[in-house]
């Protein structure tokens, strides 16, 4: 059995604390006290997204292993990808238009903003890979310390690292950002990473108009444009895309970089990738992963729907 926490772990045990500690202050009724817990440990085992081993999966298998390198700083949630949509959004759809156009390639997902995280190691299973990239969260404004593109290089070298052992296979790399460096660093070089890379594209997102940034209040369920607090009176924060940056990386790397105003502009890098890909004809027996936490949500339902009628009628 593996895990995939939707939420960061210490972040969701952290909240389950909080109400721990409000329950027992407030002094519920012995079964009250174990409903309300039950609660909280079926929440946070739901949001560990725990999944199970299914042997009998298939699939083709290529000779690409694709790294996507995707940023989730809170200037990704920038509303100027096709008029006001998120560019987040639009970067989802972007990888699963190459996951499906590069079928039978080995996957792998890293994202960053504060810290880079690696979501799903080198995979043929191209569900659990869009996946982790579906559940993409932009960092909460709570922990938000500024964005910057350096802290994703070490974890991409160790990825490809980790993936260069079998030199018939080719290294394939998206990495996926508006450009932004808001913390006060300066860009480092990528080019030690170059070694590793055969082919792909560093991948922009916004525009130099630039987009709001609607956000959510840590506390409630309250929606907010980001303010910009440099001077006063405050006005609404604008992030704008950073191509300088993204075509250094790129530079950096060998391989192109492509503004993703829309989709189409990675058609032509597509099918170029496709002319250099090799697939197996026959099917190969792969381990995938299985969702399992709806089991979980079953008795979760029972407990909140328990609960709500207990209380109205307590009302």
């Amino acid at each position: 059995m593996t895990i995939y926490p939707i939420i960061p772990i210490w972040i969701m045990g952290l909240i389950c604390i909080i109400f721990l500690v409000f329950i027992i202050v407030k002094g519920r009724k012995k079964w009250g006290l174990v409903r309300q817990i039950l609660i909280l440990v079926l929440l946070f085992v739901i949001n560990l997204r725990p999944m199970i081993v299914s042997p009998d999966a298939q699939i083709l298998s290529s000779n690409y292993d694709v790294l996507f390198v995707v940023d989730n700083t809170l200037s990704m949630r920038a509303e100027d990808y096709n008029g006001k949509e998120r560019r987040i959004d639009a970067v989802k759809a972007d990888c699963k238009y190459i996951m499906e156009e590069l079928d039978g390639s080995r996957f792998s997902v890293i994202s960053f903003n504060n810290d880079s995280q690696v979501l799903v190691p080198y995979t043929r299973d191209t569900n659990l890979a869009y996946e982790s990239i579906e559940v993409i969260r932009t960092i909460d404004t709570l922990y938000a310390r500024g964005s910057t593109l350096n802290v994703a290089k070490d974890a991409i070298k160790e990825s490809l690292e980790s993936a260069s052992n079998e030199s018939n296979r080719k290294k394939i790399i998206f990495f996926i950002s508006d450009g932004e460096i808001t913390n006060g660093e300066k860009l480092k070089s990528f080019s030690e990473i170059k070694k590793y890379v055969d082919d792909g594209a560093v991948l922009g997102y916004g525009t130099k108009k630039g987009g709001k940034i609607l956000v959510k209040d840590t506390f409630e369920e309250e929606y907010y444009y980001l303010q910009d607090k440099s001077g006063y009176p405050y006005v609404d924060a604008v992030s704008v895309i950073d191509e300088d940056n993204l075509k250094d990386i790129a530079k950096d790397i060998g391989i192109d970089y492509i503004n993703m105003n829309k989709q189409s502009n990675i058609t032509s890098k597509i099918n170029e990738l496709k002319k250099g890909k090799v697939s197996d004809i026959s099917p190969e027996n792969i381990s995938s992963f299985t969702d399992i936490y709806y089991f979980f949500v079953i008795p979760l339902i029972v407990l909140l729907m328990f609960e709500f009628f207990y209380y109205k009628r307590k009302l």
